[in-house]
């Protein structure tokens, strides 16, 4: 099979030709139809979960996909052969994930039913964006009527976020970096932009909000800007990273909640999401599509902190 790997830590992706993975017990095999794009994939290939988990080379990359199940190991008992599913693909050894035309993944991982209302290649866009997203509002725990500014509200995580709370009422704020990306945002829920190229996003959201908003959740900034950041929220509000640079002693200091946030992938959520997009209350924020052919340049681009919506591989 054709897959993206690669030989060390560090080294750059490249697609590669790669026996089949063999089907243990507990676990299906899955046609991957396509697979998305995260941050973390790279964070993987620079050594992240080094001396966490075990992983094995060629290293195939990829954590979360959707595809079709053509067999299953023994012991399996949620899923049978032509289940069409999506999920999170990362499990022990780190190494067999979704960049490829063929996957295997534990039974008992975040996967489950595809939504029927969407094609499989989006379907991939959804897992680990989309659980983010809604953790980090269940984390927020914001009322209707409340404000929240997004920032990176424009990548995956931030359009499911941004959905998700307008389905809440709450009122969010998007960080934006031009017209189209405005545009694309109030079409989302958004209740208004704010554009950090025309200037310190401090200083915009003042100007609209001079008495504060009531949370943040923060997807990209550095340690100084998302300090800067928290200086928005009103005293007693409540401020999310997903960047791991939250100073503790800071937020207290502001009786802020919140701080340093992290995913659990987890089936209730991932069916949460499955209901919502069936029921037609989540737009899937596909940003681009490409090839395995073209993953290379992509997470160089992925490097930069740059993206519109979410990036998916499909396999054909």
């Amino acid at each position: 099979m054709k897959a993206v790997a690669v030989l060390k830590f560090r080294d750059i992706p490249q697609v590669m030709e790669l026996p089949q993975p063999e089907l243990r017990a507990g676990m299906i095999l899955i046609r991957v139809a396509a697979a998305g794009m995260n941050p973390f994939d790279w964070k993987m290939v620079d050594g992240i979960m080094d001396g966490h988990m075990p992983h094995q080379f060629p290293l195939i990359m990829g954590v979360e996909g959707a595809g079709t199940v053509v067999a299953v190991g023994e012991g399996v008992t949620r899923f049978k052969e032509g289940d069409k599913v999506y999920g999170q693909f990362i499990h022990s050894p780190i190494g067999e994930g979704a960049y490829a035309e063929y996957a295997i993944v534990p039974e008992n991982n975040a996967i489950s039913i595809a939504p029927k209302s969407i094609n499989l290649a989006a379907a991939a866009a959804v897992p680990n964006a989309g659980m983010t997203a809604l953790q980090l509002l269940e984390a927020a725990g914001l009322k209707r009527g409340q404000t929240l500014l997004i920032i990176g509200a424009t990548g995956g995580v931030g359009s499911f976020a941004t959905q998700l709370a307008a389905l809440q009422g709450i009122q969010v704020i998007a960080t934006v970096s031009n017209e189209a990306a405005a545009e694309r945002m109030l079409q989302l829920g958004a209740v208004t932009t704010v554009n950090y190229k025309t200037g310190s996003i401090e200083q915009l959201v003042k100007q609209t909000y001079p008495d504060g908003i009531d949370g943040l959740i923060d997807l990209m900034s550095k340690k100084d800007a998302f300090a800067a950041n928290t200086a928005l929220v009103k005293y007693g509000g409540v401020a999310l990273t997903t960047a791991f640079v939250a100073d503790d002693a800071l937020l207290k200091e502001r009786n802020l909640r919140g701080g340093n946030f992290e995913t659990k992938g987890n089936l209730t959520s991932l069916d949460q999401l499955t209901q919502l997009i069936d029921d037609g209350k989540l737009q899937i924020p596909v940003g681009n599509t490409i090839t395995l052919q073209e993953v290379a340049a992509a997470i160089a681009q992925s490097r930069t902190g740059h993206a519109t919506g979410k990036t998916i591989i499909t396999m054909e």
